[in-house]
């Protein structure tokens, strides 16, 4: 008996979810909670939030590109220093 499977993606991409409390996104960007809170509040909060009934919840998606673009370089160094 042949089975025709289709390429499964990996689990953890499969398990990850689409959002994340507010909560969760601020401790991730070093943020305590009621700067956090203040700041959604104010529409200023670094990535995108979204507001579900009285909840906040944050895209993963724009949270994981905000994080990689704040990541440093580690292998570079600035241009005057290299010789």
């Amino acid at each position: 008996m042949t089975s025709s499977t289709t390429p499964a993606s990996h689990p953890a991409q499969q398990a990850a979810p689409e959002v994340i409390s507010l909560l969760a996104a601020g401790r991730l960007l070093g943020l305590g909670r009621t700067t956090t809170y203040r700041l959604a509040r104010a529409g200023q909060f670094p990535c995108r939030v979204l507001r579900i009934g009285g909840r906040y919840a944050v895209p993963v998606r724009g949270l994981r590109a905000l994080l990689d673009c704040t990541k440093p370089d580690i292998g570079s160094r600035p241009a005057s220093e290299e010789g």
